[in-house]
């Protein structure tokens, strides 16, 4: 049986759901201006007091403004990584084209919602971001009522929103959510096992003496070299909100992230159909080559799909040929695969959200053979 969550955690969990109905009901959201200009708005969630003691926090919600020839069969709430933001309008663009509202929540000290002095992306405990998700949730839910949501989420928002589907699958709160799409969700540390488990076992430690102090990792900007447009990629994205090299990774987030895996690794039930994307190779490396273009230089992509059995409900893999970390930013031709392949994974489940335009999918089911990087571990930066 898992091992019972620390108090303070199952205290935050127990109390969100309640605290989303208490702040949603009656109040309409504070919709303003959003960075990415017109179209996009945002609503501020105010959290109160942090309880990792950086003063007030808050939480960030971006809504794609839906335009009057749009129609609305359903909803998309997306959560993103660590050292990241949302900025991706291209998948907002693609939800709406298969009536889809889009959302997406900057969680707190993340992107949008990082107040000045604030650890970025700083948690000592997942569970403590179930208050800005149920709130966020109620949102949604209160713009579209009686419609389904999708939910969505990339590298370590794909650690969290399976442990909080599965609180709410156990309290009986699983609708309206109908489903999960998991962008190279965050299973496990990467490196040889034989390192893992000393490291948890410092990381509990240290997360102790010195949670918020840096862990001294080689930096690497292998992963935003690819992206960006001021290096290799063609993605334009604030480098406050998204560094290059990443925010530093300190051990008190590292054990909250620990404590995740192994709450997974013994089993979910999210109570919803899951559908996980992953690249279909792992490179990892200390500088920018053409394989960074074509392989995960984040996860170990063995990983996922061992791991992914353990959502619980039905889960389908999908291997994406020459994706990287982030499946929806890479190259065209396996961008368009993986889009192609959600869009005929909604048609499946939730056929009211059709696309207005026919597509054809060719996209492998069955995981890949990958070769397991052992020798080296890549600095988590998504």
């Amino acid at each position: 049986m898992p091992a019972p969550e620390r108090v303070p955690a199952a205290a935050a969990a127990d109390a969100a759901a309640e605290t989303a109905v208490g702040a949603a009901a009656g109040v309409q959201p504070d919709w303003q201006p959003d960075i990415l200009g017109d179209g996009y708005v945002q609503h501020t969630l105010d959290l109160g007091v942090d309880p990792d003691g950086e003063g007030s926090v808050a939480a960030v919600l971006v809504r794609r403004e839906t335009r009057a020839d749009e129609a609305v069969h359903g909803a998309v709430l997306y959560v993103h990584g660590f050292s990241d933001y949302f900025f991706q309008t291209e998948l907002a663009d693609f939800a709406a084209a298969r009536g889809l509202a889009f959302y997406a929540l900057d969680l707190r000290k993340c992107g949008r919602a990082r107040r000045p002095g604030q650890t970025g992306h700083y948690v000592s405990d997942l569970a403590f971001y179930d208050e800005e998700l149920e709130r966020s949730l109620a949102i949604v839910t209160s713009a579209h009522p009686d419609l389904p949501v999708v939910l969505a989420a990339h590298s370590t928002g794909g650690l969290v929103l399976p442990l909080w589907l599965d609180r709410r699958r156990a309290a009986g709160r699983v609708a309206p959510v109908a489903g999960l799409v998991l962008n190279s969700p965050w299973f496990d540390l990467q490196g040889k096992p034989v390192h893992r488990g000393p490291l948890t076992q410092l990381l509990r430690v240290l997360a102790k003496v010195t949670p918020k102090s840096p862990l001294k990792l080689p930096p690497s900007t292998t992963y935003g070299d690819s992206l960006h447009v001021s290096s290799h990629g063609e993605w334009e994205f604030d480098l406050d909100l998204k560094p290059l090299n990443g925010f530093p990774i300190t051990p008190g987030w590292l054990n909250a992230v620990r404590r995740g895996h192994a709450r997974l690794h013994h089993g979910l039930d999210i109570g919803v159909p899951s559908l996980v994307l992953r690249s279909d190779r792992t490179h990892f490396a200390s500088s920018w080559s053409e394989r960074a273009d074509r392989a995960d230089t984040v996860l170990d992509v063995a990983q996922i799909a061992r791991w992914a059995g353990c959502l619980g409900n039905e889960t389908t893999v999908v291997p994406i040929p020459g994706a990287r970390h982030d499946v929806l930013l890479s190259e065209s031709d396996a961008r368009e695969q993986a889009y192609a392949t959600i869009g005929a994974w909604l048609d499946q489940r939730h056929p009211a959200a059709a696309t207005v335009v026919e597509v054809e999918v060719e996209a492998e089911t069955e995981a890949a053979d990958v070769p397991s990087p052992e020798d080296e571990a890549a600095v988590p930066t998504s």
